[in-house]
């Protein structure tokens, strides 16, 4: 009997002692579930807080920021100031297709584009002529677009007053240089060393040639404000086969046997764009490769088709090279790698950033490739639609 009692007891001791740790556990359970509980509403607050935060900080925002669906271009969500640049309205615009509501520009293809899309400038205002935006966008994520307008009407002004500046003064400039320059001409075709003026035969040579370089400035600095000032160019046909031959003429004469020049013509293409200002673009950079190349060394253009279907021009010198730090600013206007080399050369530091601003309203792009002492490489890449079949021409003899 007392042993029965005993493992009674015992049994009694043992279940007692699993109660006790089991509601130990459960308690500390609870109490850990309690803290994860809090922890995740700690959690949600802040979640919270920093969503309010961030939409203050949109709606703040002088940009207007739309978002948009990726797929369907539908408007997902969009900041107060759209409403104020663009006329966009809550809950009305919401869900609406995007090309839909800013029909004034021409997007569709521009958002089509997606991650390679140019940032578009200087578009007019749907709701005031005379605000001027500029639209970026940018895919944040596998399905929403991020489209940020910016009100540039300031810039614009600028810009265009730094621009009318510019021509105004270079055209003020054409009279009285013309003058001087004309004297000059007639004190050298005059004669002004017959008898022991020998020391002014320098000084006059000095002066023509430095008339010589502020006229050239002169017309660069014309013909990149005519360039800035022009949205688009004329769509003729360019014979890329003369053209090349003109090209090749241009850079003998200019080099004087000095160089070894190969002009290929690979693509057997024409382009579409102005006849002018191609040559001008083409000219600048051929320019460039002969005098900045020394005698002895080798300039090679080429015209071929890209992989795309679209065609380059590609210029190719011995020279030099450049330096990787001054590749990024070499179409600045005025920007030079070395002062006095330009200067010895006679150029303006205009000639690429006509470049440029000639494949700009081509839609086209100069891309810039050069080593130290091995040379440089500049190629006009032109888009596929850019790009025609040559036509067999056919002289009438004579």
């Amino acid at each position: 009997m007392d042993g029965t009692l005993a493992s009674l007891l015992s049994v009694l001791a043992a279940g007692g002692l699993a109660l006790a740790w089991q509601w130990r556990r459960n308690r500390r359970l609870l109490r850990e579930r309690a803290a994860e509980r809090r922890r995740a509403r700690a959690t949600r607050r802040r979640l919270v807080e920093m969503l309010r935060a961030y939409r203050a900080l949109a709606d703040a925002l002088p940009d207007a920021v739309i978002v948009a669906e990726r797929d369907s271009q539908r408007i997902a969500w969009f900041n107060p100031a759209a409403t104020r640049l663009l006329g966009l309205r809550q809950p009305r615009d919401l869900g609406a297709p995007l090309g839909d509501r800013l029909q004034a520009w021409p997007i569709a293809r521009w958002l089509a584009a997606g991650r390679m899309a140019e940032p578009m400038a200087d578009l007019q205002s749907p709701l005031d002529p005379e605000v001027r935006l500029s639209l970026r966008l940018v895919p944040y994520s596998p399905d929403l677009w991020l489209l940020i307008v910016r009100d540039v009407t300031r810039l614009v002004r600028l810009e265009h007053m730094r621009r009318d500046f510019v021509a105004n003064v270079s055209h003020e400039l054409r009279t009285p240089l013309t003058v001087v320059h004309g004297y000059l001409d007639m004190l050298d075709e005059d004669g002004i060393d017959p008898a022991g003026q020998a020391e002014w035969a320098p000084m006059l040579a000095e002066m023509k040639r430095q008339s010589q370089r502020m006229t050239q400035l002169v017309e660069d600095l014309l013909t990149l404000s005519r360039l800035e000032a022009r949205d688009a160019l004329p769509e003729d046909t360019v014979a890329m086969g003369p053209m090349l031959a003109t090209l090749q003429r241009e850079a003998e004469a200019l080099s004087q046997g000095a160089h070894a020049i190969v002009v290929e013509d690979a693509a057997q293409a024409d382009l579409c764009g102005s006849q002018h200002e191609l040559h001008s673009a083409f000219s600048n950079l051929v320019s460039n490769a002969v005098r900045y190349t020394p005698a002895g060394g080798r300039i090679a253009v080429r015209f071929a088709r890209t992989p795309d279907g679209g065609a380059e021009l590609v210029v190719q010198d011995s020279g030099q090279g450049i330096a990787p730090e001054h590749l990024p600013r070499l179409t600045e206007r005025f920007y030079r790698v070395s002062t006095s080399r330009s200067r010895e050369s006679g150029g303006t530091g205009l000639g690429l950033a006509i470049a440029k601003h000639v494949l700009g309203l081509h839609q086209a792009h100069l891309a810039i490739d050069s080593t130290p002492g091995q040379g440089s490489r500049f190629a006009c890449v032109f888009a596929p639609g850019r790009v025609l079949a040559r036509r067999r021409r056919t002289g009438t003899g004579g």
